[in-house]
């Protein structure tokens, strides 16, 4: 089976892009497969287009959950990633409490996104930590919790704000 080298644009903006895109561009099939298999995963390549269509419609419905706290807490109407890095072996503390002492499940994956600061500051980071879920009839078979990092104090106050 080949895979497609196409790849798909998201709806997520980029920040200090001038030159490219101004929005991120997801990986192709392909692109998807070789980083799986660099990561030591052996997924079956009939698996890959459906899985990477999950794995768009995640990183979507994160950047919605961000959209949401800019909105609400720093009054940005138009949010842009800056970049993102993936730590899929770092449990965020939140996890490691919820997995250690609480006994729940740990997150199969972790995010970390930095979003464009309106006032020119440092990028503001959040934490997605993304969990396996209940499958659900046309829902996504995950659970994903989107949190500004615990970096400042004000993060803080916006995570309580919030809740």
């Amino acid at each position: 089976m080949a895979l497609s080298t196409q790849r798909v644009i998201s709806s997520i903006p980029r920040a200090h892009q001038p030159n490219n895109s101004p929005l991120w561009m997801y990986p192709s099939e392909q692109q998807f497969y070789n980083a799986m298999l660099r990561k030591g995963y052996k997924p079956p390549i009939e698996s890959i287009p459906s899985v990477l269509q999950i794995h768009n419609a995640v990183n979507e419905r994160s950047w919605l959950q961000v959209c949401k706290w800019e909105k609400e807490l720093h009054d940005n109407a138009d949010p842009k990633l800056v970049k993102f890095v993936g730590r899929p072996k770092d449990l965020s503390p939140k996890a490691w409490w919820n997995s250690r002492v609480l006994m729940t499940q740990e997150p199969f994956d972790r995010h970390d996104w930095y979003v464009e600061d309106l006032e020119g500051g440092e990028p503001r980071r959040y934490v997605i930590d993304f969990y396996e879920g209940k499958e659900k009839s046309g829902g996504l078979p995950m659970y994903i919790d989107v949190r500004p990092a615990l970096d400042s104090p004000s993060a803080a106050v916006d995570r309580v704000t919030m809740f």
